[in-house]
């Protein structure tokens, strides 16, 4: 099973400098335990999404959503190589979306 690099946008940076130490702990404790093998396989806590202007696929930790994209390395071979590229971090309150204290629509 091959694991996936992890590379998270100056955007998601931004995005998790909103957040306190320990909540942005939690959110990368996530990050590496859910999307370092198989980001693509559909759980509880990842769903690909919809026509979503933010990103394809979605994960969930807790109140926090993580937005990513899976890009592969067709040279390599379609599941040698991949790279999970974190596009926007933000926190859900009942049915809002809310990244870095606004509301965000999706």
């Amino acid at each position: 099973m091959p694991q996936y690099h992890i590379e998270i946008t100056d955007e998601a940076e931004h995005d998790l400098s909103y957040y306190r130490a320990y909540e942005r702990k939690a959110i990368t404790d996530g990050i590496l335990t859910q999307l370092a093998y198989e980001p693509h396989q559909e759980t509880v806590n990842r769903k690909r999404l919809r026509d979503n202007p933010i990103a394809t696929w979605e994960l969930r930790i807790g109140k926090y959503r993580v937005f990513y994209e899976i890009e592969h390395d067709d040279t390599v071979g379609p599941d040698d190589a991949a790279l999970v590229i974190i596009i926007s971090v933000g926190h859900k309150e009942h049915n809002v979306l809310y990244i870095r204290g606004k509301v965000v629509k999706l």
